[in-house]
């Protein structure tokens, strides 16, 4: 008797974050804002640890701007008092995440291959985290087939509700599903869902690895 090889479903939706996977990494953009700011990196560093850590409260400033809790401009404020200058002087609340944001540009290796994906018939979704930041929809726009961003829906990543309503929204199972994203928790958390993950690190890498998992993909290599 002949025993049938169980196969995994095939993947039929894949599922980015925008901001570190469709953008300039977010490391890069922040030590470039930094230098332009004279701001002292690790006085920035330090309100990431308390504010975004593995061990922050569920209600500090960036969870409230993400769900929309907190407007940019009370965000700009609270964040220039937290952080500190090369010269002592005070650091300019208004527009602060807004210049942080212009050193964020588009990869264009990650948007060839959202295209790729799109070209071989796969159905793509954003889910971004805000901060507050505008999106360049007129680019973005055709390239997704549902674009769910925290501040507009009042969840953000790692909660499995903003995952569940991602899904919903692409009427797509997790099991048919793959989830990009440049942040450790949050795959963890696409993955007790039971999503396929990337955690992207570059284009090259996040290619080979879609390449693998969709047969079908006819992507074109960053290098070439």
């Amino acid at each position: 008797m002949l025993r049938t090889m169980r196969t995994e479903p095939a993947i039929t939706t894949v599922v980015f974050d925008y901001g570190g996977v469709l953008t300039t990494p977010g490391r890069t953009a922040v030590e470039s804002w930094a230098r332009a700011e004279g701001i002292r990196s690790e006085s920035f560093s330090a309100v990431l640890r308390e504010w975004v850590g593995r061990n922050a409260p569920d209600d500090t400033p960036i969870h409230l701007l993400e769900t929309g809790e907190l407007s940019l401009a009370e965000f700009d404020g609270m964040l220039a008092e937290r952080l500190l200058r090369v010269d002592g002087r005070r650091v300019v609340a208004e527009g602060l995440l807004a210049r942080l944001f212009s050193f964020m540009e588009p990869d264009e290796e990650m948007m060839r291959l959202v295209t790729a994906l799109r070209d071989s018939g796969t159905r793509t979704g954003l889910l971004s985290n805000s901060w507050g930041n505008s999106y360049p929809w007129q680019r973005l726009g055709p390239l997704f087939d549902q674009a769910i961003v925290s501040g507009e829906v009042g969840l953000r990543k790692p909660d499995p509700r903003i995952y569940h309503l991602a899904l919903r929204r692409l009427d797509t199972p997790p099991e048919r599903t793959l989830f990009v994203d440049d942040v450790r928790a949050n795959i963890a958390a696409a993955e007790e869902i039971g999503m396929h993950t990337i955690l992207h690190q570059d284009a090259k890498r996040t290619r080979t690895r879609l390449t693998e998992l969709i047969p079908d993909l006819d992507a074109p290599d960053p290098q070439e």
